[in-house]
């Protein structure tokens, strides 16, 4: 069944229950990979409520139901999250019950054998008074898709990098397993962790979900940038390029100008950039 494009730009859906606890933020900030050194004082606060638990700002990718978009006529295992953009309104507290307003923004046709694009935003809220918490645009690829007569276009344009050498850079080393813990924080699509799956869908193996690498970049430049504080952070955007392959090491080159770490991050191994036209606002 085609993508109809008249739905999807009429779909929206308004005070949806979603939230999460303790036990979901300290997940998810396992499955980018906080913790790995249990006696790291810094990070031991995202995985630890001992002292009051820190919440890394990219879960809110994570907080959304996934069946927003389910019926839309696309084949599941032909989807890839494409780009992401967050904007904080305040820091995620350790748990919450939210509700969220979501709408599809647009539809692009890439045309027959180039897929389809959908932007879909979130403004999430906090459910005991309206306080606003965030809002996030994502944009879906739908592989199969395209040639189903929506119109031609491209999105919002991405954000530049700055031409000069990078000021800071982090290697993260990823884990064999880190999708299969990953997909614990709510997406399980099989693409991360069927073999049979992954082959059928063009690659070698099982990939890393795009937002565990958001959140493996977020952790780089809370390291290397924040000291550490979250709070700092109130918007990330990013721009998936290439997949990545669980245990490949990620490196996140960094240009801070003010309150703007412009990002990328790359597999050195495979030459290849996974993460492009990085952004991350930060407190003034």
């Amino acid at each position: 069944m085609p993508i109809n494009y008249e739905k999807l730009m009429a779909t929206r859906m308004y005070d949806i229950p979603c939230g999460y606890t303790h036990r979901d933020a300290m997940l998810y900030a396992l499955g980018i990979g906080f913790g790995t050194n249990p006696l790291d004082r810094k990070e031991l606060p995202y995985v630890y409520e001992g002292n009051g638990l820190h919440t890394v700002p990219t879960m809110a990718s994570m907080l959304l139901p996934h069946t927003f978009l389910d019926g839309c006529g696309w084949d599941y295992a032909q989807v890839l999250h494409g780009e992401q953009r967050l904007e904080l309104y305040r820091p995620l507290p350790p748990s919450a019950e939210l509700l969220a307003n979501r709408r599809v923004v647009a539809v692009y046709d890439k045309g027959a054998g180039r897929g389809a694009k959908i932007l879909v935003e979130a403004e999430v809220r906090m459910a005991k008074d309206d306080t606003v918490v965030f809002t996030l645009t994502s944009t879906l690829i739908a592989r199969g898709e395209g040639g189903f007569g929506g119109p031609p276009g491209a999105g919002p344009l991405p954000h530049r990098l700055p031409k000069r050498e990078a000021d800071l850079s982090c290697d993260i080393a990823t884990r064999r397993d880190q999708a299969l813990l990953f997909r614990l924080s709510g997406d399980l699509n099989p693409l991360h962790s069927d073999p049979v799956f992954a082959s059928n869908a063009g690659f070698r193996e099982p990939i890393m979900h795009g937002r565990c690498t958001a959140g493996i970049a977020c952790r780089a430049i809370l390291k290397t940038i924040c000291d550490y504080d979250f709070t700092l952070v109130n918007g990330f955007d990013v721009r998936f390029s290439a997949p990545v392959y669980p245990g490949d090491v990620l490196t996140t080159e960094m240009w801070q100008d003010r309150n703007v770490v412009s990002f990328r991050c790359l597999v050195k191994e495979r030459n290849v950039v996974v993460i492009n036209n990085g952004k991350c606002t930060l407190a003034a």
